[in-house]
């Protein structure tokens, strides 16, 4: 299987609204660059000035280049039998369907995000953009911001990524849907149109029914994601059953997780099923044993009538949060319930453990440690705003904390924002708190040491 590199530049920055001005596609076979095709396209419109200062592409440039329909054959030949690569493939992808989908002809390719892999592959940038990635990796690029210099500094991103880790490289190919594998009423055109922003989806079927809600932090790759999952028989079954596809931006993650569990009890869907009742069937409990040390366990809710400390999506979640606690807080395995012995734990044979389990630290010491976490924990007696990004640059999505209790979210316009905090809670809708938002926003804010907050 070859890979084709692609760079393309264009009148604007929307496939849907935009057309082609230039086009570079380097071939690589896995060892070596085997083929290489550039041209400008006249785009059969003006090239906005803005666009003209970016890239240097002139309509005087363009007036006697090739239009798109001359060079769709040689374009299609050159991709036959590859996997379609760009930086942000999402964009240049978009174009070719988008300049195809004008021919009548439908282009669909696997294809590869030069972006998403070499975050993976290559970790700890300071920034993946194309420009910034190349002087980071010593990769020259010449005429930035033209088809064949982008086009070919991303051919030299894409063997530096295929030389570390082919492996890994290749699982980030995305296969396209074939149109005939789904549902004959879902629009896929509509699927191609999802945004990549943070959201809540919903799926109906033909009758017009919801059957499943969820969120992401990328509408479109997730639900893409559904659509092609093959791996059971209940994402089978809900994929033939989608008939189409409807979506509400969120901004902000926080946002999208709260309103997706909103939206979830409200309509309970058939296929989201087992999160009808909680999502959060455990939690982290803390007792204290004969010998009077605090021990913390992770549990089943339904076994529990106290309130747990925190709540998680399945045991395996809340069991590598407590093994990560023990490490950090050093506490013993054996009383966190991760080690199971008549003696000491394993860790205090290798002295990461101060001797709890066998009576060799002092409870006061040893609790001490476990309360300095819970008091982390608690909200209590503070109120607060998390703020996040809006749907829009126009705005700021905040969430509210009253005295450590949910209260509610919404979106404030950024000049009142900036300007009239007295105004903001009119932007609120309030909601009561109950067991799942609590764990929402309080797994969320765990989560993420650095979020912007607003103290009241």
């Amino acid at each position: 299987m070859n890979f084709v590199i692609v760079d393309v530049e264009t009148t604007g920055g929307s496939p849907k609204n935009s057309k082609i001005t230039e086009i570079a596609m380097y071939k690589f076979d896995g060892a070596a660059v085997i083929d290489e095709f550039s041209t400008l396209v006249d785009p059969e419109m003006e090239i906005p000035e803005f666009i003209v200062r970016l890239t240097g592409i002139t309509n005087a440039h363009v007036q006697n280049a090739p239009k798109f329909y001359e060079i769709a054959k040689q374009i299609i030949e050159f991709c036959k039998d590859s996997i379609f690569v760009a930086h942000n493939v999402s964009f240049d992808y978009g174009m070719f369907r988008s300049e195809f989908k004008h021919l009548g002809f439908d282009f669909r390719k696997p294809h590869l995000c030069t972006v998403e892999s070499a975050r993976k592959i290559i970790p700890n940038h300071a920034s993946y953009s194309l420009g910034k990635l190349s002087r980071a990796l010593g990769i020259v690029i010449k005429n930035r911001h033209r088809a064949g210099g982008d086009a070919l500094a991303t051919t030299k991103l894409f063997q530096l990524l295929y030389e570390k880790d082919k492996n890994m490289l290749k699982s980030f190919v995305k296969e396209e849907l074939n149109p005939k594998n789904v549902h004959p009423n879902l629009d896929m055109d509509s699927i191609d149109e999802l945004p990549s922003k943070i959201g809540v989806y919903f799926f109906y079927n033909e009758f017009n029914q919801i059957i499943y809600i969820g969120k992401s932090i990328s509408i479109k790759n997730r639900v893409l994601q559904h659509l092609r999952n093959k791996n059971s028989s209940k994402a089978i079954r809900m994929g033939e059953e989608v008939a189409r596809v409807e979506y509400e931006l969120t901004g902000s993650e926080l946002i999208a997780l709260l309103f997706e569990s909103q939206l979830i009890k409200k309509h309970q869907p058939k296929f989201n099923r087992k999160l009808r009742k909680s999502r959060f069937p455990y939690g982290l409990f803390d007792t204290i044993n004969e010998e009077g040390y605090m021990e913390l366990r992770i549990v089943s809710i339904s076994k529990s009538e106290a309130e747990p400390l925190l709540h998680f999506t399945s045991k395996k979640e809340g069991t590598d949060f407590l093994m990560n606690l023990s490490d950090k807080y050093e506490l013993c395995q054996k009383l966190c319930g991760l080690y199971d012995s008549s003696a000491g734990c394993f860790q205090f044979e290798l002295k990461s453990c101060k001797g709890a389990c066998v009576g060799k630290e002092k409870t006061q010491d040893y609790n001490a440690r476990i309360q300095k976490f819970i008091d982390g924990l608690t909200y209590d007696h503070r109120s607060f705003m998390v703020i996040e990004k809006g749907r829009s640059r126009n705005e700021k999505s905040v969430v509210l904390l009253d005295k450590g209790k949910f209260k509610g979210y919404g979106y404030i316009p950024f000049p009142i924002f900036k300007q009239d905090t007295s105004r903001w809670m009119e932007f609120i809708q309030t909601l009561k708190e109950d067991r799942d938002t609590k764990s929402i926003v309080n797994g969320y804010l765990r989560k993420r040491d650095n979020y912007k907050r607003i103290e009241l």
